[in-house]
């Protein structure tokens, strides 16, 4: 296609470790992360374990605890991956009573609402089990404590290929419908400063730690009476409300993108 390099945006295709790799071997760049970091966001179950590796607070969920050497191209390994899975439902109800009710049951391959049950006592748990199992079949499956009244909080990162990253601000998308951001508030007024500035912090940690490149963003779920916040996901590419971020920093964030596509340092992009 005579084509140097490919900008996704944030379509469907962008979370798709297809584009980088097919993109790759056809000798073109993609404009964001390298498909095996973007694979290994994409499960939920991975995504974790290498939050916690990066020492990122998580949620009390059924790999509490568990970390691993993060390796480009290596993944999670399958021992540590599997110790993190919950295999039958008399597992689940130990889980369950450890990080205690209510919990969320989840297929890591799921979505759209299924493979997703909210579970306040043992018999909802040993029943909706048998749900998320048959409705995502063959998905690994875990367990997560339900996280009442907390907000959900973004920071904007950018990675470059050099191992440098930066927090561009955070955005506060609590206001939702039906799992759809309705508005963002920026910065987020509800997060005092210091707690802010290590959300900002462990962003960073982790977009260094698993060699991630290009504009993300991290997400955590932050509970105002504890002032504690715990890790969601890393969303692998540049999100529709971006604008908010760039009206608060001044930072064109996707002539950032191409920027770092090019192989040029975080620390000499003007904008940064």
């Amino acid at each position: 296609v005579g084509a140097d390099a490919v900008w996704p945006g944030w379509g469907h295709a962008s979370e798709k470790p297809e584009l980088p790799d097919s993109l790759d071997a056809a000798g073109i760049i993609f404009v964001g992360p390298p498909g095996d970091v973007m694979d290994a966001l994409g499960d939920k179950i991975s995504a974790n374990i290498m939050a916690q590796s990066a020492k990122v607070p998580s949620i009390p969920w059924s790999g509490d605890g568990l970390t691993a050497e993060i390796k480009r191209g290596g993944g999670i390994p399958k021992e540590v991956f599997d110790a993190a899975c919950i295999h039958d439902v008399e597992q689940a109800v130990r889980v369950a009573e450890k990080i205690g009710y209510p919990t969320m049951l989840k297929a890591s391959q799921g979505g759209g609402g299924k493979g997703i049950r909210m579970s306040k006592n043992e018999e909802e748990l040993r029943a909706n089990y048998e749900q998320v199992v048959a409705e995502v079949v063959g998905s690994p499956v875990f367990m997560m404590k339900l996280c009442g009244n907390a907000r959900h909080i973004e920071i904007q990162i950018v990675g470059d290929e050099h191992g440098n990253a930066v927090a561009l601000s955070g955005r506060d998308c609590s206001t939702q419908r039906r799992f759809q951001k309705i508005f963002e508030e920026g910065p987020p007024t509800i997060v005092p400063p210091e707690i802010f500035k290590e959300m900002e912090r462990a962003a960073q940690r982790l977009t260094q730690a698993i060699g991630y490149r290009g504009a993300g963003t991290v997400e955590y779920l932050y509970e105002p009476p504890t002032r504690t916040f715990c890790f969601l996901e890393l969303n692998p590419r540049l999100q529709v409300e971006h604008p908010v971020t760039e009206g608060l920093t001044g930072v064109n964030i996707p002539a950032t993108q191409l920027q770092v596509a090019m192989g040029i340092r975080l620390d000499r992009i003007p904008d940064i």
